[in-house]
C-alpha cells in the first residue's frame, strides 16, 4: 500500500526500499511490544504453557512460560510487510508464501503440544517432515515459474560452478528441510535462537540490497537478479518484530516462540539464501544453528553405531547447561559466536 503513495503523491520516496524497509521495521517493532504482553496474558490465563522436555529437568522452572508467541511476530512481520511492500514482486510473494507455509506447519505442531500438555505430542516425525517438504516444493515451484537462475556458486568464486537445472528442485529442498529444523533445535535457550536469527537475517539483507542493485553487484562481480531487493522489506518487519519478542524472551523468558516461530524463521532464512546465492555460505551465516545440527547428528550417530555417546546431552547448548554453565553464560556465547560468523560471512562475500 505505502509503495503506491509515490503516484498518489508524485514523490520517488516511497518506491525507495530502504524507507519503506524502514516503515516496516518500526511497525513491526511497536506492534509486537504492544501485542505480546496482551498476548502473555491471554496464554497465562488458558494454560497455553510451553510443555517441557523431561529429560531436562533444569527447564522444570519455565513449564509456565506461555508458547507460541512465534504466531504473533509471523503475523505482524506478514502485516507490515503488505503495507510497505511492492505486492507484484514474486520473490517478497515467495518470501511471504515461504512464512506462512512454514509458520502452519509449526502452529499445528504447537498446538498439539499445548493441548496436550506433552512435548511429545503434536506432529509425528514423519507427518512434520512430510508437510514441510510439501511447503518446499510449493515454494520452489514458484522460484522455478518466476524463471530463478538454477546456477550454483561457492563462495569466493565470481562465476558459477554450474548449472543444476532440475537438479536444483532437491537441492533447495533440502536447504529448507536443514534450516528449518536447524533453528527448531537451536529454540532451546531463552532467546537463543532469536538474536542468531536477526544476524544472519540482517546478513542476508545485506547480499541481496547488493545483488539487486546493477551498480553494486557489479563492482563486486555478484549476479544482478532484478527484483531482490525488495525481500529486504519483510527481512526489516521481521528484524522489528524480533527485536520487540526479544524484549519478552531474553533470559528469563516470560514467552516462547514456539516451533510456529522457528519453523518459519528456518523457512525464512533458506529462502533468502537461496535466492542469494548463498546456500553454501549460509553454513557460516547460520553457524551456530549448523553447530546444534551437528552436534544432534554425532550424538545419535555414536550411539547407535558404538554405543556411546560424546555429549552429555544434545543439542549442544543442553551439554553445557549439564555441565553446570549459567544458562545466560551460554546464550550470550552463542549470540557472540553468531555475529563473529555473519562479520565473517560478509568478509569472504565481498572477496571473490
Amino acid at each position: 500500500m505505502i509503495y503506491y503513495l509515490s503516484s498518489l503523491f508524485q514523490s520517488q520516496f516511497f518506491t525507495y526500499i530502504t524507507v519503506r524497509a524502514g516503515i516496516a521495521f518500526f511497525l513491526s517493532l511497536l506492534l509486537v511490544m504492544i501485542l505480546i504482553p496482551k498476548y502473555i496474558k491471554w496464554a497465562v490465563a488458558r494454560k497455553a504453557n510451553q510443555p517441557i522436555n523431561k529429560y531436562v529437568p533444569a527447564h522444570d522452572a519455565k513449564k509456565h512460560t506461555p508458547t507460541m508467541g512465534g504466531a504473533i511476530f509471523v503475523l505482524v512481520a506478514v502485516f507490515a510487510t503488505l503495507l510497505s511492500g511492492h505486492l507484484e514482486n514474486i520473490y517478497l510473494l515467495g518470501a511471504i508464501l515461504t512464512v506462512i507455509g512454514f509458520a502452519l506447519v509449526g502452529f499445528k505442531d504447537d498446538l498439539g503440544k499445548v493441548l496436550s500438555g506433552n512435548n511429545l505430542e503434536g506432529l509425528t516425525p514423519r507427518g512434520k517432515l512430510m508437510l514441510q517438504i510439501v511447503v518446499s516444493l510449493f515454494v520452489v515451484g514458484l522460484l522455478f515459474y518466476a524463471g530463478f537462475p538454477t546456477t550454483f556458486y561457492l563462495p569466493f568464486l565470481k562465476n558459477p560452478v554450474l548449472d543444476l537445472g532440475y537438479a536444483a528442485i532437491p537441492f533447495w529442498i533440502i536447504v529448507f528441510l536443514a534450516t528449518t529444523n536447524a533453528v527448531n533445535l537451536t529454540d532451546g535457550l531463552d532467546g537463543l535462537a532469536t538474536v542468531p536469527s536477526i544476524v544472519a537475517l540482517g546478513t542476508l539483507a545485506f547480499i541481496l540490497y547488493m545483488m539487486g542493485h546493477a551498480i553494486f553487484s557489479q563492482y563486486l562481480l555478484v549476479p544482478n537478479i532484478k527484483g531482490v531487493g525488495e525481500v529486504i522489506i519483510l527481512i526489516a518487519a521481521f528484524m522489528g518484530a524480533l527485536f520487540g519478542f526479544l524484549w519478552y524472551n531474553c533470559y528469563p523468558a516470560e514467552i516462547f516462540m514456539g516451533d510456529t516461530g522457528s519453523l518459519a524463521l528456518g523457512g525464512l532464512i533458506a529462502y533468502l539464501a537461496i535466492i542469494a546465492k548463498s546456500e553454501v555460505l549460509l553454513l557460516l551465516i547460520g553457524l551456530i544453528f549448523v553447530i546444534e545440527t551437528v552436534s544432534v547428528i554425532l550424538q545419535v550417530g555414536s550411539y547407535k553405531l558404538r554405543g556411546e555417546r560424546i555429549f552429555l546431552m544434545a543439542p549442544i547448548h543442553h551439554h553445557f547447561e549439564l555441565k553446570k554453565w549459567a544458562e545466560n553464560k551460554i546464550i550470550v556465547r552463542f549470540w557472540m559466536i553468531s555475529l563473529i560468523a555473519n562479520i565473517l560471512a560478509i568478509i569472504s562475500f565481498k572477496l571473490r
